[in-house]
C-alpha cells in the first residue's frame, strides 16, 4: 500500500509534523505492509510557517509586540530563495498569546503582524502569504497599517490609539507615507473563511465571540468597522465592507485588501500546491488527515476537507485521526471523509488527552493499521 499522512494541528498538544510522524510510528508498529509518505498541512492557521518550511526555507526571529502591545519576538519563514515569505498572523497577533482574562477585541491590534510585514518587506519579499487563523483582534487591520506607516488620524488630527474600540473614531486615512516597495508586492491572505466584514456573518458577529467580546462589545465592535471601512471608501475609493473573506481575522483580510491589494486564496489550497500533493496522490492506496477537533468550521474548508476533496477527485479514500469529534458523520462523509478515528479511548479530562496526545495520535494510528493489514489479507 501506498499511504499520505497529511495530518494538521492538533491544536495545544502537537504540531501537524508531530502529528504526521505519531501516525507514521502507530502504522509501522502495526507491521502493516504499506509506504508511508508524510505531508503536514496547514490552512492559514496554527502551523502554517512550520508546514511551509517542510523541505526547506530559512526562519527569521523579528522584534515585535503581541496583541497588547507587549514585546515578543516572533517568526517568519523565508521560502523560494527568500522571494517569499509566509507569515502566521497568530505569532504576532494571535488569541494564543494572551491569557483569558486577557481576551479583550476592543485594545487588541495587528500592529505586532505589521512589524513582521515590515521586516519581510526589508528584506526584499516580493510575495508576502499571511495566514489568518487564530487571530484576537477585530480591528480591521487598523494596528498593522499604523505599522506600516499609514496615519489614521481623529477628527483633531491626533493617531487613533490602537485596537477595535478605536477605529470607529479615523477621520483622516493618510497613505502617503507608505513605503512605496509595497506597489511591487504581491500579498495573499490565506484563508478558508468567506465571511464579510459587517452584517450578521460578519467579522464581528461571527467572530468577536471567540475573541472575548460580550453582546454589547460584539455591537460596539459592528459599529466600528462599519465606520472605519467607510472613511476608507470615502477617502482611497476601494470598498470591502461585503467583500466575500473580508471578515477573517476580525476583519485584518478587508484591511489588507484595502490598502495593499491583498487577494484571499484558500490556505489549504496553498499548502497543498506547494508541496506538490497532488503528483505524490499517483498510485496512492490512502490518505490520512486530522486534526485536533474535527467540527462544522471543518466542513466549510479547513485543511482535512481540502485533502479529502483533492484525494477524492482521484477515487482516493480519506480517513481522519481526531482529538475530538463534533460534527456530523454523514456530513464529512459528503465532504469525502470516509471515516474518523477519535483519539480518545475513554473518559478522560482535556488537560490529560492534551498532554497525552503524542502517544494517543500513535495508538489510533495502531488501530488502523491493524484494520488496513485485515484488507490486505
Amino acid at each position: 500500500m501506498k499511504i499520505l499522512i497529511a495530518p494538521g494541528a492538533f491544536k495545544h498538544s502537537l504540531s501537524a509534523v508531530a502529528a504526521a510522524e505519531a501516525i507514521a510510528t502507530g502504522l509501522r508498529r502495526s507491521s502493516l505492509d504499506a509506504e508511508l509518505l508524510i505531508f503536514p498541512i496547514a490552512d492559514g492557521g496554527n502551523g502554517t510557517v512550520d508546514v511551509f518550511m517542510v523541505g526547506g526555507g530559512q526562519r527569521v526571529s523579528v522584534a515585535t509586540v503581541d496583541p497588547l502591545g507587549r514585546p515578543i519576538y516572533a517568526d517568519y519563514a523565508r521560502i523560494e530563495g527568500g522571494r517569499t515569505a509566509v507569515i502566521e498572523m497568530a505569532l504576532a497577533s494571535g488569541l494564543e498569546l494572551l491569557k483569558p482574562g486577557e481576551m479583550n477585541p476592543l485594545v487588541t491590534t495587528t500592529y505586532g503582524t505589521g512589524l513582521l510585514m515590515q521586516a519581510a518587506l526589508n528584506a526584499g519579499a516580493q510575495r508576502i502569504i499571511i495566514g489568518m487563523g487564530g487571530s484576537a483582534t477585530v480591528d480591521g487591520g487598523a494596528g498593522c497599517m499604523q505599522a506600516l506607516d499609514i496615519h489614521l488620524l481623529d477628527s483633531y488630527g491626533r493617531e487613533v490609539e490602537r485596537g477595535g474600540g478605536s477605529v470607529g473614531t479615523v477621520h483622516t486615512v493618510d497613505t502617503s507615507r507608505l513605503d512605496p516597495r509595497w506597489r511591487d508586492v504581491e500579498v495573499i491572505i490565506a484563508s478558508d473563511v468567506d465571511n464579510p466584514v459587517v452584517g450578521s456573518q460578519g467579522a464581528a458577529a461571527v467572530f468577536g465571540p471567540q475573541k472575548g467580546a460580550d453582546p454589547h462589545t460584539v455591537r460596539v465592535l459592528e459599529t466600528n468597522l462599519r465606520q472605519f471601512f467607510a472613511r476608507v471608501h470615502e477617502q482611497t475609493g476601494v470598498d470591502v465592507r461585503q467583500v466575500r473573506g473580508g471578515g477573517a481575522a476580525g476583519a485584518f483580510a478587508a484591511g489588507l485588501m484595502a490598502f495593499l491589494d491583498g487577494k484571499i486564496q484558500s490556505g489549504i489550497d496553498l499548502v497543498l500546491a506547494y508541496h506538490h500533493f497532488a503528483d505524490q496522490l499517483v498510485n496512492a492506496d490512502l490518505v490520512i488527515t486530522g486534526e485536533g477537533q474535527m467540527d462544522e468550521q471543518t466542513i466549510h474548508g479547513k485543511g482535512p476537507i481540502g485533502v479529502a476533496r483533492l484525494a477524492r477527485e482521484r477515487g482516493i479514500p480519506t480517513v481522519a485521526i481526531v482529538g475530538g469529534l463534533n460534527a456530523d458523520d454523514t456530513l464529512l462523509h459528503k465532504a469525502g471523509i470516509q471515516a474518523v478515528l477519535p483519539i480518545v479511548t475513554r473518559p478522560m479530562p482535556l488537560r490529560e488527552a492534551l498532554r497525552n496526545a503524542p502517544e494517543l495520535v500513535e495508538r489510533a494510528a495502531l488501530r488502523l493499521g491493524y484494520l488496513l493489514a485485515l484488507k490486505a489479507e
